[in-house]
């Protein structure tokens, strides 16, 4: 009998595997376990819907796990979320007051943003970055980056902020389209909700074209509302839909509490898709205007001047030689003048109720009827004069930004 040596063993076993796997492979009958796949282009595999093998096999970047028990509508939010969370980012908006001691305090809040391109532009809400001194931006892999101001648009509570990328590769989320939402649609929320980083939250579409008043001058006039759960925090991340497409910017929630009571609101996507081209390229929108110093009528005016209309904006004084008074339309008469707490009123002008075919009640209206409106293009204005309704065509020109 020939003895051998548990090493001689083991390297003659060792031989025979490796033969019996080789011979496997050649013939088809053994599979060697997955090799990590390129991450760009497994992310592509898993938009298709598709695993690495076809198989119910998924990738979660560390091991393989069984996705066979899992819905179709789990998978898709599964999918969704590994493939754009990385594309958001967590904003730190940094300002200084000062103490008793007169010594800088910095005061810190937080929001969230959608990284758009390469070159490192991030979309968000102008509200998450509003009187910052300083900007840090988290990605998803926890490195942290200083950010600057590119451009705010604060009619549309919109902002494009920029780090530097350095070369690196960044995942970045792709536009949709808001204009053919319906009601019922499924939409998919990633945020930042009281710090907790790259939160998920679904829901449905639950109404379209929505006016919102952000504060005392503006209104958005198509906002998305959805019952998606979006806190403090979720401001300026994406509301996606079902292919992975942003279709809003998550603004502002309705809440008597301060959380999530279910019903939220978010920029639509196509106003985002006119303005950011012009905060990249200039910091701002340039949107057209009518030459008038402009008063909102309130209760106490009506009934001191007995006007004709209980709502609308009368028209206290026109800048000389400007469009207005080249449309045709009249200021107030200086002889007129009656004071309203630190202003001086002209009374005798035009009312105007409409302009651009929306009809105008307040000063937020009146801002709102000419957000998409470019100096140089005509616009038709229908005014009171006498208790008489007139119209006019008037050409815009540029106004000055507010920052309210």
């Amino acid at each position: 009998m020939r003895l051998y040596s548990r090493k001689h063993l083991a390297i003659t076993a060792g031989i025979s595997i490796a033969v019996f796997i080789l011979a496997g492979i050649l013939f088809g009958f053994v599979t060697l376990p997955f090799s990590n796949p390129n991450p760009q282009s497994y992310k592509n595999e898993l938009l298709n819907n598709q695993t690495g093998d076809g198989s119910n096999l998924q990738y979660t970047g560390n091991d393989y796990i069984d996705i066979s028990d899992i819905s179709e509508d789990e998978k898709e939010n599964i999918q969704i979320y590994k493939i754009l969370n990385e594309a958001v980012v967590n904003i730190t908006s940094v300002s200084y007051g000062y103490n008793w001691f007169l010594e800088p305090v910095p005061q810190a809040g937080t929001g969230s943003g959608s990284i758009i391109d390469q070159q490192g532009h991030i979309v968000t809400n102008y509200h998450v970055i509003k009187d910052s001194e300083q900007l840090f931006i988290t990605l998803s892999d926890g490195t942290e980056h200083e950010g600057k101001i590119i451009g705010v648009d604060p009619e549309n509570d919109l902002a494009v902020i920029k780090f530097d990328p350095k070369g690196k590769q960044l995942m970045t989320i792709p536009f949709g389209v808001s204009s053919s939402l319906m009601v019922g649609q499924k939409v998919l929320a990633i945020g930042n909700p009281f710090g907790l980083e790259r939160t998920l939250t679904t829901g449905i579409v639950s109404g379209v074209g929505r006016p919102i008043k952000l504060n005392a001058t503006y209104v958005v006039r198509e906002m998305i509302q959805t019952d998606a759960s979006i806190n403090p925090g979720n401001s300026g991340g994406p509301l996606l839909n079902s292919k992975g497409e942003m279709i809003g910017i998550n603004t502002i929630i309705y809440t008597p509490s301060g959380g999530s009571v279910g019903i939220g609101f978010a920029v639509p996507i196509d106003i985002a898709k006119r303005v950011i081209p012009e905060l990249i390229q200039s910091g701002k929108v340039n949107r057209g205007w009518i030459d008038i110093v402009p008063v909102q009528l309130f209760p106490a005016l009506v009934d001191y001047a007995k006007l004709p209309v209980n709502q609308g904006i009368l028209i206290s004084e026109t800048t000389p030689g400007g469009n207005a008074i080249q449309a045709g339309l009249k200021g107030g008469d200086k002889n007129k003048a009656v004071r309203y707490r630190r202003s001086v009123i002209y009374l005798g002008g035009d009312i105007i109720v409409e302009v651009d075919n929306l009809a105008i009640t307040s000063l937020a209206d009146l801002y709102a009827a000419l957000e998409d409106n470019k100096p140089g293009e005509v616009v038709s204005v229908k005014a009171v004069r006498n208790g008489t309704t007139k119209s006019f065509s008037v050409k815009l020109v540029s106004r000055a930004q507010f920052f309210n």
